[in-house]
């Protein structure tokens, strides 16, 4: 676990977090910083040369909502918020949804 990372940030509209760690699962080190979408595309785990070194990236909206560290693929991933309210009060679709409508 990291410590929550809540300042706000201005332009970022997420909260990145690098784990880096030893083939034996060792913490080297846990960087986290505000980020851009472009930035959160880096999301996944890697390993890094020959070193036995991997590098977990995980990107989640908002500045508190990474206080779990990625250490796997389930963990590092792309978590955004749910879909926001328009302006009558009615929620907006998922892209799962809009991409099964479009479907059939």
């Amino acid at each position: 676990w990291a410590e929550r990372w809540d300042f706000p940030c201005a332009g970022a509209r997420y909260c990145l977090t690098v784990h880096l760690f030893t083939a034996r699962g060792e913490s080297t080190s846990v960087t986290k910083k505000c980020a851009t979408g472009e930035e959160c595309h880096l999301v996944g785990c890697h390993r890094l040369g020959d070193g036995g070194h991997t590098e977990c990236v995980s990107c989640c909206e908002g500045m508190i909502c990474n206080v779990e560290i990625p250490t796997n693929a389930t963990n590092a991933v792309l978590a955004v918020l749910q879909a926001r309210r328009a302006g009558g009060g009615r929620a907006l679709p998922s892209l799962a949804l809009l991409v099964a409508a479009v479907t059939v």
